[in-house]
């Protein structure tokens, strides 16, 4: 990823449908979800499912804002900061199953409203983001999509990794690895088999062959390195996600 990178009309098309179908996947892993079976915990350390789908909401309403300060050049409101996100995920968390998913279906709903509104001279201009570091407009769709695979898989309801669609997994990997590169992260080259996709790392370090879906995985914390095949011992991931590298100026 480079701050020369632009998506043009078709491109930003395909990304808004790729994040749609992510949202409906989700909204039929939810649709049978029991107010039992929010209680119990996610795969997220501390994290009930509930926390989880309130999370996707609240950081829907979090891109949708930013969307809307593209399209118009106006903030829509007072932006919610760290300590409001946080104190919306503690009592939200604990409503019933209709409760949560009318929530994160409806904000996910509006976010893609937005996106759809979104004049095409309007996704270049330049959003930031809570972290403080800046994006154009259309990255947010990346983020989003981002946030949804990744959290549907946290929700321990069958989704896994390995349902994760090939052309998300090889965005990922790619962003994941620019910026692991800058990192000087001690892996010298990741191979996705299934993807006939690798990349170079760094110059020394291990080399690590596997399902694409498995390496992500890995690198995201939502997975072992069990099912990868590296030839040295393997570092620790960094914490994930991670911003772009190098980013946008």
């Amino acid at each position: 990823m480079t701050d020369t990178i632009e998506l043009g009309g078709a491109d930003i098309a395909a990304l808004l449908d790729a994040v749609r179908c992510s949202a409906a996947r989700l909204a039929a892993t939810l649709g049978a979800l029991t107010d039992l079976q929010v209680r119990e915990p996610s795969a997220l350390p501390g994290w009930s499912r509930g926390h989880v789908i309130t999370h996707v909401a609240r950081s829907a309403d979090v891109y949708r804002w930013l969307l809307a300060l593209a399209r118009t050049g106006s903030e829509p409101g007072p932006r919610a900061d760290g300590p409001a996100l946080e104190r919306a995920l503690r009592e939200g968390a604990g409503r019933d199953a209709a409760a949560l998913v009318a929530d994160v279906c409806g904000s996910l709903e509006r976010m893609l409203d937005e996106a759809e509104a979104m004049p095409v001279e309007r996704w270049p201009t330049m959003v930031t983001a809570l972290a403080g570091w800046r994006h154009p407009a259309w990255f947010t769709l990346h983020r989003a999509w981002r946030e949804l695979e990744t959290h549907h898989v946290d929700l321990g309801l069958g989704h896994t990794t390995a349902d994760w669609p090939a052309e998300y997994v090889i965005w990922a990997l790619e962003a994941t690895v620019a910026t692991l590169s800058a990192r000087d992260f001690r892996v010298s080259r990741i191979e996705a088999t299934d993807l006939d996709r690798a990349w170079t790392v760094a110059p020394t370090g291990p080399t690590i062959t596997g399902a694409g879906h498995a390496l992500l995985a890995w690198l995201s914390g939502r997975g072992t390195a069990a099912p990868l095949q590296p030839d040295h011992p393997l570092p620790t991931p960094p914490p994930w996600p991670l911003p772009p590298y190098p980013g946008w100026s």
